[in-house]
């Protein structure tokens, strides 16, 4: 019996009018990973005595219509990847064809029963988020399902194309269809979308400059003592860390930001859980928001990739043998770049094929941290109250780990990561045994 069924698939197209063209892409967003990014949110049943139904806990009616009010603003996302005729490049062809809208039912699941089982992996993803298509052009821009669980409770389930939008830029259009969906700025949005991504265009001559050397967009080196893996092998989880026990991991790692602080110590457990060579080199991958640290800054509202990766590099038996603060004050020195680094990697980006960047996965000993720390969960109130979670739906391979706010926790922290099926079990009792030297220490 099929867990979830799907009902019906629509196209969703914007409520009033709408421009027409193309939008250029930056090197930033043909950089990205050619793909959709999915990811799901859960709401727990409310039904505030709705008498007319289309008022009722995410109606159908309801859901369509903010999200074809949100399509006027973000246009964009009603049009299809596409070409540009005489040079080749992606674009966003504005078509105003719509995006697509699934709304599908299980009578399999109850939240709670989902929320004690569900970890980022291809089952959660195929059941919650609706099928993608190749991910090249003329494809949709915007896929989202509504399923509604044997409780009453909804998972909102969203496939973005990462081409076109980072995850900042998602949470801004979620934030604004929730905000429409609550009856707030039904005419635009708080905080516009900005659509000019030549504001990251590469430099003219002689302005052009690559000043770094930007090991992330270049094939890494044949690892040393580390046994490889399948890329699309890994097991995933969900660990949340304590308001208390993020209190006193910041207190060792004295001027770290939460992420840093967290980050280190997975670092830490990830590399004794994974067994590696004390003279192996293990990276520490994260991406950075450039929005504000570009000179002068984005707009607030930069719709589009404006967020580069970098690395810290040092051995195995760094990370494993030094206190915990010390892979904090690595993680922030792969986190501090400005304005100039920025700049050259958008400038060395104009030099390459951005179709052979290295996107497929990363060596055993490496680890990619990404901080989803500022989307608020609040802001996802479509009228029915926050999320009880929200997080990807797939891990993309091993290695990856994401740094959120726990829902309902203020405080805590929630992680979605995943490793080698192998090392997993081993990660979670170090990092558990850590987690209760934490406790003792406030």
């Amino acid at each position: 019996m099929a867990k979830v069924e799907v009902l019906a698939t629509e196209l969703v197209v914007p409520a009033g009018e709408t421009p027409g063209g193309s939008i250029w892409l930056s090197n930033l967003d043909l950089a990205a990973r050619r793909g959709y990014t999915p990811t799901v949110y859960f709401y727990r049943p409310k039904n505030h005595g709705a008498v007319d139904p289309e008022e009722a806990f995410f109606a159908a009616g309801a859901v369509k219509c903010s999200l074809a009010k949100a399509l006027v603003a973000f246009y964009p996302l009603a049009g299809r990847l596409g070409l540009d005729d005489a040079a080749g490049r992606l674009q966003i062809d504005c078509t105003g064809e719509g995006a697509v809208l699934v709304t599908a039912r299980s009578d399999h699941y109850a939240l709670d029963e989902l929320m004690s089982e569900f970890v980022p992996c291809g089952e959660m993803r195929d059941l919650f988020v609706p099928a993608t298509p190749a991910p090249n052009p003329p494809c949709a821009l915007l896929l989202a399902q509504v399923t509604r669980l044997r409780c009453g409770g909804v998972v909102l389930g969203l496939a973005l194309h990462h081409s076109v939008v980072d995850a900042r830029s998602a949470a801004h259009f979620v934030e604004t269809w929730a905000s429409i969906s609550r009856g707030n700025h039904q005419d635009a949005p708080l905080v516009p979308p900005c659509f000019d991504h030549r504001l990251l265009d590469a430099r003219p001559y002689p302005a052009r400059a690559v000043l770094y050397d930007h090991p992330e967009y270049k094939p890494e080196p044949a690892p040393v003592d580390v046994t490889p893996v399948s890329a699309s092998t890994y097991a995933s989880a969900i660990i949340t860390v304590s308001k208390k026990q993020v209190a006193a991991l910041r207190a060792r790692c004295a001027g770290a930001s939460t992420f840093r602080a967290v980050v280190a110590l997975v670092w830490q457990c990830a590399c004794r859980a994974r067994a590696l060579a004390p003279g192996a080199e293990t990276r520490l991958y994260s991406m950075i928001d450039m929005r504000p640290r570009l000179a002068p800054p984005l707009p607030q509202g930069y719709f589009g990739n404006a967020v580069v990766r970098t690395s810290a590099v040092v051995t195995v038996d760094e990370v494993v043998s030094s206190p915990v603060a010390y892979g904090a004050r690595r993680a922030r020195a792969a986190t501090s770049q400005g304005d100039d680094y920025a700049r050259s990697l958008v400038d060395y980006l104009e030099t390459v094929d951005t179709m052979n960047l290295p996107r497929s996965g990363i060596s055993r000993a490496h680890l990619r941290a990404i901080s989803w720390m500022g989307m608020s969960l609040s802001d996802a109130d479509f009228g029915w109250g926050a999320p009880a979670f929200m997080g990807p739906a797939l891990m993309y391979y091993s290695g990856f780990v994401y740094v959120m706010n726990a829902p309902g926790k203020d405080g805590a922290v929630a992680l979605a990561l995943s490793l080698e099926p192998d090392s997993m079990p081993e990660f979670k009792k170090t990092f558990a045994d850590e987690l209760a030297r934490l406790e003792v220490e406030v």
